[in-house]
């Protein structure tokens, strides 16, 4: 079969080549893959991995050959997955607990984004209680996690205060659910609509530290991604004042120790089908332009998700 394969002569630094089919465990079936979303994360890591490594952790395709153990789904479900690594490929072996049944009015290209960001908003939110009519802050808004993060802010209560660093993101991001958006570099200026119940961090840095003086008494920070520095400094007597404030580390891989990502995106899955959350695709290409895509998402060019089909 064909995949996507660490290439650093290629650009993107990945390629599709051709590699030997996945041999099933006894709990994975087999995903003939019909589309793949990227993630920064990945797409970070394969700028120095091990050449002819498999890459990719989102999927959407049909079962082409069901688990032996007989659990997950049967021979030609429509399918959403999440994998630690080789979903960028024409088959996946996806352990079924890593797996959903999607809707017949989701199509691929959509089911395709919801495993990394769509799980990491739903995830990182559910770190608190009480949103309603409560105010949810997310920084780095206008990216993929972001973007699920302000709908489902909004779905589940909140009035969703979103941060962005350039104007042309402006209407996108108020369009995925943000009650007001604001422009800052630093995080600072969204200290005018403080405090919050909860804030979604996605850019680490300066904004990690300013947004941990704007939590109201109980507030939650998580703290996703650090795009922005992985080093933050913070007034520690504006974090305890305002009482029983906390900072939680989120990564991804560690939730799903709680909750099988089947479970995630299954609830994820049905509120697409029911019109209630968007899948905000950018970027639909196919997968022979994997090298452009993801020099694109290096470069921030892409807003939102960029997704690949397998053809």
């Amino acid at each position: 079969m064909r995949a996507a394969v660490i290439d650093h002569d290629a650009p993107g630094h990945v390629a599709i080549k051709e590699v030997d089919r996945p041999v099933l465990a006894p709990n994975q079936a087999l995903v003939r893959v019909a589309a793949v979303s990227l993630n920064l994360g990945e797409v970070r890591m394969a700028q120095s991995a091990e050449p002819g490594a498999l890459i990719g952790w989102d999927l959407a395709g049909t079962i082409e050959k069901a688990a032996a153990d007989g659990s997950g789904p049967v021979v030609g479900t429509r399918v959403v997955g999440f994998m630690s690594r080789g979903a960028w490929a024409e088959f996946a072996a996806v352990a079924t607990n890593s797996l959903a049944a999607i809707p017949d009015n989701v199509a691929y290209s959509q089911a395709a984004t919801l495993p990394v960001a769509g799980l990491t908003a739903l995830y990182a939110l559910e770190k608190q209680t009480g949103l309603l009519g409560r105010r949810a802050l997310v920084t780095g808004a206008s990216g993929g996690v972001g973007l699920f993060a302000c709908q489902l802010a909004k779905l589940m209560g909140a009035e969703v205060v979103g941060v962005i660093r350039r104007e042309h993101n402006r209407e996108l991001v108020h369009s995925n659910g943000a009650h007001l958006v604001v422009l800052s570099e630093d995080g600072g200026a969204a200290c005018e609509y403080a405090p919050y119940r909860i804030i979604v961090e996605l850019v680490g840095g300066v904004v990690l530290g300013n947004a941990l003086s704007m939590l109201a008494k109980d507030g939650v920070c998580v703290s996703i991604a650090a795009s922005a520095g992985a080093t933050t400094t913070i007034d520690i007597s504006h974090f305890y004042a305002a009482g029983r404030t906390s900072l939680y580390g989120f990564l991804l891989f560690n939730e799903l120790g709680k909750e099988p990502a089947s479970e995630g995106l299954a609830r994820l899955a049905a509120l697409v089908s029911e019109g209630r959350l968007k899948t905000q695709v950018t970027v639909e290409e196919p997968w022979s332009k994997v090298g452009e895509v993801i020099c694109d998402f290096l470069d921030r060019k892409i807003s939102g998700k960029a997704v690949l089909r397998v053809e």
